[in-house]
């Protein structure tokens, strides 16, 4: 089926992928899903762009918004959410957009005392799961802990399908790890139900799905809500803070033209800044040229300083482009700017 098919099969809630703004017929049946006045204009939009980009239906719940109470903003701040298969749907589309093949190591539950295991039998639940990825032959492993995403009650006690299926829950939670560092751009800035069900825990207030080192950024980050980039670039005291403004843009998945506006208002100021000023009484004239870093020229320099740190500390060269993916947990050509410079840092400091 062509994307032309379901578009006439889905009648006037069809999303379009030119339509910058929900119709009234769309709006309408997302408020009969749940979304109250509550959901901010951006979250909406966000949403909407979430929906043409991964190309998952929210009218027939492949993808959804869910409301839950923030005490610092004291309202609900909506998060969208899929399901393990939505994330398995997503990624198989993706790799077949690529050429790429697609599968996975057996998945390993591990016990409290450490050693993992291929099946679990055991009545209790595992202590965590482990779920490799295989995109294209590089590997892409991911660790889910019991603790850290069960759903319990409000004595601390499991429910849901946490109570029955405890193995099988936390191997989700591995798996969609494990998909999204596979597959980053395509899963950016949506969560799986089964990693968000402790988010309603009785004493939950915020979640964190991915932890996250000093200094590194995090490309899985969902933008905040009613973040304008194009406005803070162009408000921006420096070209320096543009630059930061742009890699925190591409880091929360927004799309091209941003980031080409961001790239734009980058060289108006570095043209701005490299204007001359009134020449000195002596009468001597120059003008110093400012040097016009674009963002990809930053991401060159961040992965010379990379290559640098690893030939200072001697590492195997000749796979360096699979040790870095390896170690930054995605393509080197799609880690962000800041995850590598920082690898850089870990290599200088341990060498």
């Amino acid at each position: 089926m062509t994307t032309t098919d379901i578009t006439q099969a889905g009648g006037s809630l069809a999303i379009r992928a030119d339509q910058t703004g929900w119709t009234d017929d769309q709006a309408a049946v997302l408020r009969q899903s749940g979304i109250d006045n509550q959901v901010a204009a951006a979250e909406l939009s966000a949403f909407l762009h979430l929906c043409q980009r991964t190309r998952l239906d929210p009218f027939s719940r492949q993808i959804y918004l869910i409301g839950r109470w923030n005490g610092q903003q004291q309202r609900k701040v909506y998060t969208p959410q899929t399901s393990i298969d939505g994330y398995r749907v997503i990624a198989h589309r993706a790799a077949a957009d690529a050429g790429h093949a697609l599968g996975y190591d057996d998945t390993l539950w591990c016990a409290k005392d450490g050693r993992w295991r291929d099946v679990w039998l055991d009545e209790d639940p595992p202590a965590a799961a482990k779920v490799t990825v295989i995109r294209n032959g590089m590997r892409f492993a991911a660790v889910a802990r019991y603790a850290e995403y069960v759903q319990t009650k409000k004595g601390g006690e499991p429910s849901g399908l946490w109570v029955k299926m405890p193995a099988t829950m936390t191997a989700k939670c591995a798996e969609a790890l494990a998909l999204r560092m596979a597959f980053p751009h395509d899963l950016a800035g949506v969560y799986t139900a089964e990693e968000m069900a402790q988010a309603d825990n009785p004493s939950a207030e915020e979640r964190h799905l991915r932890k996250v080192e000093p200094r590194q950024g995090d490309p899985w980050a969902t933008p905040a809500p009613g973040r304008d980039f194009l406005t803070e670039a162009e408000t921006a005291p420096d070209v320096e803070a543009v630059r930061q403004i742009w890699r925190e843009a591409k880091q929360a998945g927004m799309p091209d033209p941003v980031l080409a506006g961001i790239v734009e208002i980058s060289k108006l100021k570095d043209a701005a800044a490299a204007e001359p000023t009134a020449a000195p009484e002596t009468g001597s004239e120059g003008v110093v040229e400012a040097e016009v870093v674009s963002p990809e020229d930053d991401y060159a320099d961040a992965v010379a300083q990379l290559r640098a740190a690893a030939e200072a500390a001697h590492l195997d060269m000749d796979n360096f482009e699979v040790d870095a993916a390896k170690a930054l947990g995605t393509a080197l050509a799609d880690a962000p700017v800041p995850n590598i410079r920082a690898l850089a840092d870990t290599i200088r400091a341990a060498a």
